[in-house]
């Protein structure tokens, strides 16, 4: 009942009285996100929702145009402080979830909701372990449990088995406590980039041949999306 009925209800009402703020939001960031490089405001990012259903989420572009997808050894996508590939830009809005405002939008249409596990690439889905498909029985969030007991600092399997906790426990008042916890993490910028030591083995296996990500990403780029753009 909770999760058909009254956790939707909940998400129609966020996005309606949140969006005059998101386009607020959007009219002073987007100027600022194409006049850095040119490149186009928005990313389309293909993501896996709810009983494996791909979608498109919605997001405002912190990568630079063309940017490669840099992997860690589990498989995941690189989320670095020292990450080559975000634009000036992108590296303010990633410290504040800025980049995140378009999502509102996803949860609108249903593909996301408000609160519920951080969606994930096909190729991620793909390297799941045990039941760790499991976090895809309920729909995607803007926030999740992982996402502020966390977030970027734990290795991504922990990521999922706290997602997978979240589904057995979803509730009203675990919701209300990832709801109001995710302010204190975005102000905070708690656990937004990989823990210290983390590297990349796409960044790895390029220095070693002499090359290194900050210059693949700076080719002349003309307005496709970022390749590597992560939440």
């Amino acid at each position: 009942m909770y999760v058909r009925v009254v956790k939707r209800a909940f998400d129609i009402a966020f996005s309606i009285i949140a969006l005059p703020l998101v386009l607020l939001a959007l009219a002073v960031l987007a100027p600022a996100i194409h006049r850095e490089d040119k490149g186009p405001v928005f990313y389309n990012a293909p993501r896996v929702g709810k009983d494996g259903r791909p979608f498109i989420m919605y997001k405002l572009r912190s990568m630079r145009v063309n940017a490669p997808d840099l992997l860690m050894d589990d498989g995941s996508t690189y989320n670095g402080a020292d990450d080559p590939r975000m634009t000036r830009v992108g590296t303010f809005m990633r410290k504040t979830s800025l980049d995140e405002l378009p999502q509102v939008l996803n949860v609108l249409k249903g593909d996301m909701s408000l609160i519920g596990p951080r969606p994930d690439l096909q190729r991620e889905v793909d390297l799941y372990q045990g039941d760790e498909g499991r976090k895809l029985e309920v729909k995607p969030g803007i926030t999740g449990y992982a996402a502020v007991y966390g977030r970027n600092s734990l290795p991504w399997h922990e990521r999922l088995a706290l997602d997978v906790h979240y589904v057995d426990h979803v509730s009203f008042l675990l919701d209300a406590r990832i709801f109001f916890r995710t302010f204190a993490v975005v102000l905070g910028q708690e656990g937004i980039y990989v823990e210290d030591g983390s590297e990349p083995a796409a960044a790895s296996e390029a220095a070693s041949a002499g090359e290194s990500a900050t210059a693949a990403i700076k080719e002349d780029a003309s307005c496709s999306p970022a390749k590597g753009q992560r939440p």
